[in-house]
């Protein structure tokens, strides 16, 4: 899986220049390049619940080869089309593919790592993401110079690859049924089977973690839509964004795997609150930003809070998941970031073209404080309890979500 990962990652390069390629090369607006952006992400909202769904009733395996399939299909199809209307099109539908492989991985690695250890793990898929990013989009701003159409062109194979690293090595890791317990529980395991979305739904702590997750991913996603046409805007080529982007991949590999063993200690309240604001500052700090050295500074410090960010929200999710329901969990939670890839992109290019680049910024840095506080009020009290729900995923007596 790690493995799968990372080729599938070396080789994504349409989505961090998407917004770049339909400015610049095919001279749409930048509200255009907003819909469209936010059309990937309405799209990637309908993949997670359809993925999450279907990573618990057919499988993960069946899930994740499906769904990289879809997605080298439709990326090399959108490197043909030209049309409006044909481009949203596609795009949406690449989002949709291309998202419903993640709950599906998620859930494999919450099956196949105890709970101690789930951190970790997700910091390693994490590393192992940015480590394809950093090299990808240093690669796409040279590609790019060459034909957009080999963006696209190698991100279809490199997913092909992906999908053919899953059907060699990847086994089935759904459990086989609900989780054990006691004879006198056996209404709670009954109802464990029957867990549906709207069971999920009703699960108020991890939908208000959604929620805030939601506010979070607005404001990284100006990272990777606004801040193309931002530059592109002070006259800064696709190479030199691409170089920037890398600058984001590169961090998080030297420092991922530091920065999670010396915070292991800390508790999950702490970590999205301290993420959050380290990376919604240093987003913030982009409104100064009109040279690649400034606008590579800003990438540095707010990488920082994302690696602190996203090992933590990963983990607790899985941990408040039960076992025959990670999917959906997962499902869900993707589902708050392509959401926010739908809503973030529109706000940001319709917010640059009539407020002004102050206002994305400044806007960011408010919003992922509000973010932050929330992670901490809501996830302090359970900081107390953490390790006795280790303890009983580790003896596979859970309590059902």
């Amino acid at each position: 899986m790690w493995t799968s990962t990372l080729v599938n990652r070396l080789g994504g390069f349409v989505v961090t220049f998407l917004a770049l390629y339909l400015t610049v090369q095919r001279g749409y607006s930048a509200a255009y390049a907003g819909l469209v952006a936010a059309l990937f992400g309405l799209g990637g909202a309908a993949g997670a619940v359809l993925g999450g769904v279907l990573a618990d009733r057919v499988g993960r395996r069946a899930t994740l080869l499906a769904a990289q399939l879809g997605a080298a299909v439709t990326t090399a199809v959108l490197g043909f089309v030209t049309g409006p209307v044909a481009i949203a099109a596609v795009a949406t539908l690449v989002g949709l593919t291309g998202n419903a492989s993640r709950p599906a991985l998620s859930a494999m690695i919450a099956d196949l790592v105890p709970a101690a250890d789930r951190v970790r793990a997700f910091s390693l898929n994490y590393w192992a993401i940015n480590i394809g990013f950093g090299v990808s989009a240093a690669a796409a701003g040279f590609i790019a110079a060459e034909g957009y159409l080999w963006l696209f062109l190698g991100d279809a194979f490199t997913t092909v690859l992906c999908a053919l690293v899953v059907y060699a090595k990847a086994p089935e890791t759904m459990p086989a049924g609900p989780v054990r317990a006691p004879a006198e529980d056996g209404a709670k395991a009954a109802a464990a089977r029957d867990t549906t979305l709207f069971d999920v739904m009703r699960d108020r702590r991890f939908m208000a973690l959604a929620g805030l997750t939601f506010l979070f991913a607005a404001v990284m996603q100006q990272a990777s839509s606004t801040l193309a046409v931002d530059m592109g805007q002070h006259g800064l080529s696709a190479r030199q964004f691409g170089l920037v982007a890398a600058v984001n991949g590169v961090v998080i590999v030297l420092l991922q795997i530091p920065v999670t063993r010396a915070l292991r200690a800390r508790s999950s309240a702490v970590l999205l609150a301290a993420g959050s604001l380290v990376l919604a500052w240093g987003i913030g700090l982009t409104v100064f930003a009109t040279s690649v050295a400034v606008y590579a500074l800003t990438v540095v410090i707010w990488t920082l809070g994302e690696i602190v960010h996203a090992p933590a929200s990963m983990s607790v999710v899985a941990d408040l998941a039960p076992a025959h329901a990670r999917g959906r969990y997962q499902g869900m939670f993707t589902l708050a970031w392509s959401a926010a890839a739908f809503a973030g992109p529109l706000a940001g290019g319709l917010t640059l073209q009539y407020l002004g680049r102050d206002t994305v910024w400044l806007g960011c840095a408010v919003l992922g404080t509000v973010a932050g506080v929330g992670y901490y009020l809501l996830l302090r009290p359970r900081t107390a309890t953490l390790a006795p729900a280790v303890v009983r995923e580790a003896g596979q007596d859970l309590p059902v979500a």
